[in-house]
């Protein structure tokens, strides 16, 4: 199971509400959640990671804003359950990828890119796939392609199709309804969604996304409240082929205020 976007205290309620019935529902054998928007919806610290890792998540993925709280940075080297996309130039603190153990001691390889369209210039995150894949072989191996650009998470789709056993999209937080296996077998999804708020602007409060549209003028983000959801997909994989064999969305509400 992936979980989209998990957006401030909200989003990690809503997990540690919902997860463990999740997994006993779909029988999943490996949970993995983006984690870039959990400290207050910008970044994440050590004190959250532990927290998502004790609900029952087994591997935390990001994106551009697993950077924005620097005092978090150091522990990336640390912390292999924590990925950072791979297509970062080198030197940069932690892992982009990684194989963990999964229930029943399946073997699967998790791997965090980030697209380069509408966003600060990266290594190709193409051509980094392509090196990693030469190294990695007989494994279920699961993308997170965290980008702005529709058309771009589609094309890596097609291009790992066959190559890897899903491709699924992040950083939008509007769930998509375009879930697919592709001819090769490899399970897609351009946005998995988001985990959070959704009276909201992608999880951000209202006022504060249209002052900034009607102005122009930089303000201050604050969380939104209310219509909690968790997004996410649920992927079956053929442990022999490690072609997917199906895709389905879940999107779950959770009332807070109950409990």
């Amino acid at each position: 199971m992936f979980v989209g976007d998990i957006i401030a205290r909200q989003g990690r309620r809503a997990v540690e509400r919902l997860l463990q019935g999740l997994i006993s529902e779909f029988n999943i054998d490996l949970t993995i959640a983006n984690c870039e928007n959990t400290a207050g919806g910008f970044g994440l610290t050590q004190r959250l990671a532990d927290e998502l890792l004790a609900m029952g998540i087994d591997v935390l993925t990001s994106g551009n804003h697993i950077w924005d709280r620097r005092e978090f940075v150091p522990m990336l080297d640390s912390m292999d359950a924590v990925l950072r996309p791979l297509n970062y130039p080198r030197g940069v603190p932690g892992k982009g990828w990684g194989i963990f153990e999964a229930r029943g001691g399946r073997r699967v390889c998790v791997v965090n890119l980030i697209g380069r369209v509408f966003m600060r210039p990266v290594d190709c995150p193409f051509i980094v796939a392509d090196e990693l894949l030469e190294k990695i072989q007989d494994v279920v191996t699961i993308v997170d392609m965290h980008a702005e650009a529709t058309s771009e998470k589609v094309a890596m789709g097609w291009y790992l199709d066959g190559r890897v056993s899903a491709v699924l999209g992040t950083h939008t937080h509007v769930q998509t309804a375009d879930e697919a296996v592709l001819p090769g077998g490899t399970a897609y999804i351009t946005d998995a969604g988001m985990t959070g708020p959704f009276n909201s602007v992608i999880g951000v409060d209202t006022e504060a996304i249209i002052k900034r549209f009607l102005t122009g003028i930089p303000n201050r983000f604050d969380q939104a409240m209310g219509d909690v959801r968790l997004n996410g997909v649920v992927i079956s994989i053929d442990s022999k082929s490690r072609k997917a064999v199906g895709i389905e969305r879940i999107q779950r509400p959770v009332n807070l205020e109950e409990g």
